[in-house]
């Protein structure tokens, strides 16, 4: 039990502890520096500081997950859609901050590259594994004696809202230095405690996930030193889609990662009501979590409630399994 709990949280924390004063100087010398809005004043600072950390990210996942997935082959669809989208961010990094093209990916190449990896794991899952679609119900009895829903042909549909909703959601969480990981790491905590309880044979990937969000937490913390850009956060987007799928547990994503959701909402609320009301805004700035800075929170404080926010809600979950 040992080997497959505290095994890959170990080796995914030093792989990506040691990648850091390696991987982090590299990037300087690529200057591949992140580029902040002008609104945020306090955030000028941050100009110039490396992104693509996600690779240190992607490294510690795949390497670690590599020494487990013979044994526990469960978790080839996780580690695919991770690095599938893991690589969508990071094309989409590399082409703006190296190539300097402004946009990155243009919004129709990054979307299909996202359906591709979707439609992929969708179809594997519908077709291909043992994995039933049907939905584990919160607070029904847990899942040996709760309530499933079958959602018939809506399935497929509500998966591919499902996943490329989280995936964006988590590219809008990071925002500010550690939030995304400081949120994810305790999703991937949650799911680590579901996946031991019941046997699932995913905790060495979701273990592989906390070790190394722990490892990439000590660069990217305030004042971060790196940052995971689009290359960490659209992976551990598809972390969370894909394992709470692989569990049977879609509805626990509006759970536990409902700061994912409430980021994006915010987002789309802004734009259509700026659109609709002529450029009046509802936030004084999207994604919230810089909402709550122009109101005068600081940026470790926003972190902090967003982090305790979301161990609360993992709390609750578990109660709800």
């Amino acid at each position: 039990m040992a080997e497959k709990i505290v095994l890959p949280v170990v080796i995914a924390f030093v792989i990506t502890a040691i990648l850091g004063p390696v991987v982090i100087p590299f990037l300087r010398r690529l200057k591949v520096g992140q580029t902040e809005r002008e609104e945020l004043k306090s955030h000028q600072k941050k100009n110039g500081t490396p992104t693509m950390g996600g690779l240190m990210i992607l490294a510690g996942i795949v390497i670690t997950s590599l020494f487990f997935i013979k044994d526990y082959p469960r978790i080839v669809p996780i580690l695919f859609v991770t690095v599938g989208f893991g690589i969508v961010g990071f094309l989409d990094d590399y082409l703006k901050v190296v190539l300097k093209r402004s946009d990155g990916l243009l919004p129709w190449q990054k979307m299909l590259c996202q359906i591709f990896i979707t439609v992929v794991f969708i179809v594997y899952l519908m077709r291909f594994s043992n994995v039933s679609t049907e939905i584990l119900l919160p607070f029904t009895g847990g899942f040996s004696g709760g309530l499933y829903l079958n959602l018939g042909w809506a399935t497929a549909p509500v998966m591919f809202f499902a996943i490329i909703g989280t995936v964006n959601g988590a590219n809008f969480t990071d925002g500010l230095d550690g939030l995304a990981s400081s949120v994810t790491v305790l999703i991937a905590t949650f799911f680590t405690v579901v996946a031991i309880g019941t046997g699932s044979g995913l905790e060495p990937i979701t273990c592989a996930v906390v070790g190394a969000l722990l490892g990439f937490l000590l660069f990217n913390v305030y004042p971060a030193s790196v940052f995971m850009g689009d290359t960490g956060s659209l992976a551990l987007g598809g972390f969370v889609a894909a394992t709470a799928y692989m569990m049977q547990m879609p509805i626990f994503i509006l759970m536990v990662a409902l700061i994912y959701w409430i980021e994006l909402l915010s987002v789309m609320i802004q734009v259509t009501y700026f659109k609709k009301t002529g450029g009046k805004r509802i936030f004084k700035m999207a994604p919230i979590h810089h909402h709550f800075e122009l109101c005068g929170w600081s940026e470790t404080r926003v972190v902090a409630v967003f982090s305790i926010f979301t161990a609360i809600l993992c709390l609750i979950a578990l109660l709800g399994i």
